[in-house]
């Protein structure tokens, strides 16, 4: 029996940008997936879907499994042949447990790797402008673990950090918080020096408290803070306000969901996290190609005969051209037959192939896609148009009308689909999501399908045209609609929805 692997890897703070190469490429490789509840949700959506999941929840002193036992589930699920991702926040080296984790793996001939992640010690105060050393102020950094153990005193020396005159970073501290200021100050630490604590470093909810190792404590009390959260003391937290540049990114603190099919989210997602958006990138639908091309088959042994080939997506291109190479044709069997586009992003699938779009409508959409090519028609031109099963009629309707023979071919469908990790109906619920992002109408419907119950007047919708923003008007939700019907367009939609708030 073929014995199986174990990657050790290190998921960074929250930011999927944050994520090392090597540790996505093991990821999208698992076969189980053993992830902890510190895991940011944009790694979490990089997790293959038929990867085996399994959430051990661990979060400082509530854990859904004993460590104990997560030892035993990555020896046993790779001793069934599993390529295994021990998915841990941070590093897993660095109080993550890691190397208690390898011990058992080791005991029983199990081969495994470590991938090192982005320590949250240092990402969360950058993302803060706070360096952790800097030669004006200090000359050393001091990683310490603040959580204690239920009913123990802390086993901390806190003389000899007092001693380092370095910069202490406490991770898994924000219950010990007045443990910790006292047992600094008890140390011979001066009362005024600065200190800080970070919430939720490197996401939207990214929040800190900067004041004094005596003053700390009450300003938590007064401002609020929500774990996790990491706390640094030292000079360096007065480089904050003069340093920090995450808030000044235009969608700094809004989390913005994008539901795009998973071939076509990852432009949208950058642009948005270009901007300082944490996206959280669950499709709501899946393109799948038909089982049965037939039409479509038979419409290329008489390509030649057609005066028009009409797209109206990027998926549209993509399955004719695979269909095309599948049926032992390439693109010159297309002759003469002019291109027509629905728009930018089809425009860019079509270039990518080597062809050119003969025609852009004014509007990008199937309205005007339809009113627009009809009017340069001559009357009994033949037109194929390759889609989805479920289309807008009235394209085919207006070029009926206007004597073209139209051949309308269902090339793919739309699936819908949920998250199974992430609960979106309670993230809107919560608050937690600023806003959706809708490309197309069928991105709403299976939106809607994955979270039902939701009350949707709670969406904010950046929608990408007049037929995406009734949709989501159809159920409910606030919805707003881009000047033009692009990407880049969509992304200034989203700035300009945050600005006004």
């Amino acid at each position: 029996m073929k014995t199986g692997k174990v990657w050790l890897v290190g998921a960074g703070p929250g930011d999927i940008g944050l994520f090392t190469l090597k540790g996505l490429k093991v990821l999208e490789q698992a076969d189980v997936v053993v992830y902890d509840s510190l895991v940011g949700q944009g790694v979490l959506s990089r997790i293959p879907a038929e990867a085996k999941l399994i959430n051990v929840g661990k979060r400082a002193s509530h854990h859904i499994m004993r460590q104990e036992d997560i030892n035993q589930v990555l020896l046993e699920e790779a001793q069934k042949g599993h390529r295994v991702v021990r998915l841990k926040g941070g590093d897993p080296f660095l109080f993550g447990r890691g190397g208690e984790e390898l011990e058992l793996l080791e005991e029983n001939g199990i081969a495994y790797e470590v991938v090192p992640g982005v320590t949250s010690s240092i990402a969360v105060p950058a993302y803060n402008g706070v360096p952790v050393t800097h030669r004006d102020f200090c000359s050393s950094v001091h990683i310490i673990t603040g959580h204690k153990r239920a009913e123990k005193e802390y086993d901390i020396d806190f003389h000899a950090l007092v001693d380092t005159k370095g910069t202490l970073v406490f991770l898994m501290g924000v219950s010990a918080l007045p443990d910790i200021c006292t047992g600094l100050m008890n140390a011979g630490m001066d009362k005024n020096m600065p200190a800080a604590i970070l919430q939720k470093g490197t996401t939207a909810g990214q929040k800190r408290i900067v004041a004094t190792v005596s003053t700390l404590e009450e300003e938590v009390k007064r401002q609020g803070i929500e774990t996790p959260a990491i706390i640094v003391v030292g000079k360096v937290c007065t480089l904050a306000e003069k340093f920090g540049w995450y808030e000044e990114l235009p969608l700094a603190g809004w989390k913005v969901l994008v539901t795009r099919p998973k071939e076509l989210i990852s432009r949208t997602a950058d642009k948005l996290r270009e901007k300082g958006a944490e996206v959280l990138e669950l499709p709501a639908i899946r393109t799948v190609p038909m089982e049965d091309q037939n039409l479509l088959h038979e419409a290329f042994s008489k390509l030649e005969t057609y005066q028009w080939l009409v797209f109206t997506s990027p998926t549209g291109v993509r399955v004719f051209f695979e269909e095309l190479i599948r049926y032992g044709k390439d693109i010159r069997a297309m002759g003469n037959i002019r291109l027509a586009v629905i728009g930018e992003g089809t425009k860019k699938a079509l270039k990518e192939r080597g062809l050119l779009a003969d025609f852009v409508p004014s509007e990008y959409d199937g309205d005007t896609l339809g009113k627009e090519l009809a009017e340069i028609l001559s009357g009994d031109e033949k037109i194929l148009i390759p889609r989805a099963e479920k289309g807008n009629e009235k394209l085919t309707a207006f070029l009926t009308e206007a004597g073209a023979s139209v051949s309308d071919i269902p090339t793919y469908q739309t699936v819908y689909e949920a998250s199974q990790l992430i609960d979106e109906k309670k993230e809107f619920e919560n608050g937690e999501i600023s806003c959706a992002v809708f490309t197309s109408a069928s991105t709403v419907k299976g939106f809607a399908e994955g979270t039902k119950g939701l009350d949707y007047s709670k969406v904010k919708a950046a929608c990408i045209g007049k037929q995406t923003k009734a949709a989501a008007e159809s159920f409910g939700m606030k919805a707003y609609m881009a000047e033009k019907a692009t990407i880049d367009s969509l992304v200034k939609l989203v700035e300009d929805m945050k600005r006004s708030e």
